[in-house]
């Protein structure tokens, strides 16, 4: 009897819309329950639900309710953590995906398959000339994708390139020896290359900086020999215009692709990309289209021993006010240009800007600063009387002060103190006379102050206003990056070891400690080995003085914040070193895909096997939101369900009491039955 009170009390608590249809189970669920137990039973349904269909209490309509909200937030806490799950394998899996690739471009190239395709390179530098050989598989049949071209590996894992001294440009007198001059490196090209493979291979000879000082005339001779000689003697897919003198806009335009093509910069980003964190911008750096965008690019700076040049996409919401000077400026140093395979589709088109400022290179600055030194020494020892024993502590003398030669003799060798040198360390600066001297005419020598702040003064009047970018960079960098080649990368990292991510304040520091250390202690740590395997006696010396001059140059003469934090010092991306004729290749084989899509009939045969109409769809059959949205309907329509069928059940107990009463009493009493 006890056991049937409690079942009874619990069965009261229930909804009152459901005693009507669970009573032949509760009926059931009592086989011996004592007589006028159905009747309580009933009358409890009753009563529960009211006499007269009166409404049911809104604690229990609230309690339901509570419950399913707690249940789809427990379902959608699930659901999300599933798509985390998701998201973090799909990381795991690109990552894995970019390891392995980096791993088998180490790999010696299989030139047994005949699915690769060939490419050739020669760079005819100022000081030499090089040849690359670059190798790609077939396209993937992505349109936003670029050939994955890679450089080709021997079978000792080595890159195939060749280098010969001196460079092309010396050959102005002869210019007949120029396919001469360049056969051996077509040779070792053609070596590596299957046989079968030639005639479909492109050959493009680019010529810089050596070339672009020769008159036009003497350009044309020695490119029109290549033009004729070389057809006769190799079978490489070459025409007139595969061979030409690049341009120095081009030049950075190339190393700029090439930077970005290895940081995978130039692919498209995918929604669920985006939501891991990929940042997308649309076709010139505004908002990306609906269904992902473009990747951010990122600009370089490059420092060499005569030169800097610097390259950023400058976005185009960035506009030039008509017949403004900075609208000359645009025209002159933005190159515009589609990467594309199809010149009629605008999502690729890109705008960089590109500069080379002549003379800002480290060891160019630094015979400036030596010129300087000597001017202002002769200037001081003329004001003062004095025979050239003086004593300078700064440079502010313009370089362009004649020097005095000495009269009557070799004077006495002044003495400088030099903020631009390690403490206590010791150079001598010698400066020869006329055309017919053949003495130094000049000598200076220069005992270092190591004074990093100092030497920063010192060197700051070099950077002249042509040298800070027309346009103003660092309000175009603040929301990109920027990656630091040459001295940017040796400054930081073969003494000061903190090459990378690049750290103004750190910098500084690391400098300033390095210029005020005792010249006799940095070669001690130098024969211990405890700088970079490719330091030198040499780059201990003058690193107090490039340290400076790559910090002037970044913030006051670039521009950049020291708080901007977008910088990063390299001379490797993913192990291998990013040569300009990489951004060459990918952009005068930028078309090539459209020929290979154009083969392809419908969703058939590709060049990587069978495609699947399905794959277009993966994204959306795979969204792991598209659980949740499915479960909520399904939960809305059991709640409809049973707040419809609560409704017919108070019309029945509102129209027919009795009746319902004796329904139930008469199912009891039969689930009662012995």
């Amino acid at each position: 009897m006890l056991m049937a009170r409690c079942w009874l009390f619990s069965w009261c608590r229930l909804p009152a819309s459901w005693h009507f249809s669970c009573a032949a189970c509760a009926a059931a669920a009592v086989p011996r329950a004592p007589p006028g137990a159905a009747t309580a039973i009933s009358s409890c349904c009753l009563g529960a639900g009211g006499a007269g269909g009166a409404p049911p209490a809104p604690r229990r309509l609230l309690a339901l309710l509570l419950a399913l909200a707690a249940l789809v937030l427990l379902c959608g806490l699930y659901v999300l953590g599933a798509a985390h799950s998701a998201g973090a394998q799909r990381t795991e899996s690109r990552a894995l995906e970019r390891f392995l690739e980096h791993m088998l471009q180490a790999e010696a190239t299989d030139t047994l398959d005949a699915a690769l395709s060939y490419g050739v390179v020669v760079d005819c530098g100022s000081s030499g000339t090089r040849v690359f050989v670059y190798v790609w598989p077939p396209h993937n049949g992505n349109p936003h994708d670029l050939l994955d071209i890679r450089q080709m590996r021997d079978r000792s894992r080595n890159p195939v390139v060749k280098k010969i001294k001196p460079g092309i440009s010396t050959l102005a007198p002869s210019p007949e020896k120029a396919s001469d001059y360049i056969r051996p490196l077509l040779s070792f090209a053609a070596s590596h290359i299957p046989l079968g493979k030639h005639r479909e291979t492109p050959l493009y000879i680019l010529c810089t900086a050596g070339m672009r000082l020769l008159p036009d005339s003497l350009q044309e001779a020695i490119l029109e020999d290549l033009r004729t000689d070389i057809p006769l003697e190799f079978d490489f897919l070459f025409s007139d215009s595969h061979v030409e003198v690049i341009s120095g806009k081009q030049e950075g335009v190339y190393a700029w692709i090439g930077i970005n093509f290895v940081l995978d910069r130039f692919n498209h980003v995918e929604e669920e990309e985006e939501d891991e964190g990929e940042e997308a911008v649309g076709p010139g750096g505004g908002a990306p289209h609906a269904g992902g965008g473009r990747k951010r690019t990122v600009g370089i700076l490059d420092m060499g021993g005569a030169s800097t040049q610097v390259a950023y996409e400058v976005p185009k919401s960035v506009s030039f006010g008509s017949g403004t000077a900075q609208e000359e400026i645009a025209k002159s140093s933005l190159a515009e240009f589609n990467l594309g395979c199809d010149e009629h589709h605008t999502q690729h088109i890109y705008r960089v800007f590109v500069t080379t400022f002549l003379g800002s290179g480290a060891n160019a600055v630094r015979q400036r600063y030596e010129q300087a030194l000597l001017n202002a020494t002769d200037a001081a020892a003329a004001l003062n009387g004095d025979n050239g024993t003086a004593r300078a502590s700064a440079v502010r003398a313009s370089p362009s002060v004649a020097l005095v030669p000495a009269v009557g003799g070799a004077p006495a060798p002044p003495l400088v103190d030099d903020p631009c040198l390690p403490a206590e360390a010791a150079d001598t600066v010698e400066r020869r006379g006329g055309a017919g001297g053949g003495t130094p005419s000049r000598r200076l020598l220069l005992r270092g102050a190591g004074d990093f702040d100092g030497c920063r003064a010192a060197v700051r009047p070099f950077l002249t206003g042509a040298l800070r970018p027309p346009l103003d960079l660092p309000a175009l960098a603040g929301a990109g990056e920027f990656y630091g080649f040459s001295e940017f990368y040796y400054c930081t990292e073969d003494v000061l070891r903190i090459g990378g991510a690049y750290d103004a304040r750190r910098y500084a520091k690391a400098a300033a400690e390095y210029c005020a250390t005792r010249w006799g202690t940095l070669v001690e740590r130098f024969e211990r080995k405890l700088y970079s395997p490719h330091a030198d006696t040499h780059r201990l010396k003058y690193q107090c003085f490039k340290s400076a001059w790559v910090y002037e140059m970044l913030h006051s003469g670039l521009g950049f914040p020291e708080s901007y934090a977008g910088l990063r010092t390299a001379q490797l991306v993913y192990d291998k070193e990013v040569q300009w004729t990489l951004g060459a290749i990918l952009y005068r084989t930028r078309f090539l895909p459209l020929r290979d899509m154009n083969q392809q009939q419908g969703v058939g045969e590709g060049p990587r096997g069978p495609r699947s109409p399905w794959r277009r769809y993966s994204s959306f059959l795979y969204n792991p939101h598209l659980f949740s949205a499915c479960f909520l309907v399904v939960a809305l329509a059991i709640l409809l369900y049973l707040l419809r069928l609560r409704r017919i059940h108070r019309r029945l107990a509102a129209s027919s009491p009795a009746s319902s009463a004796s329904s139930a009493l008469l199912w009891m009493e039969e689930g009662g039955a012995p």
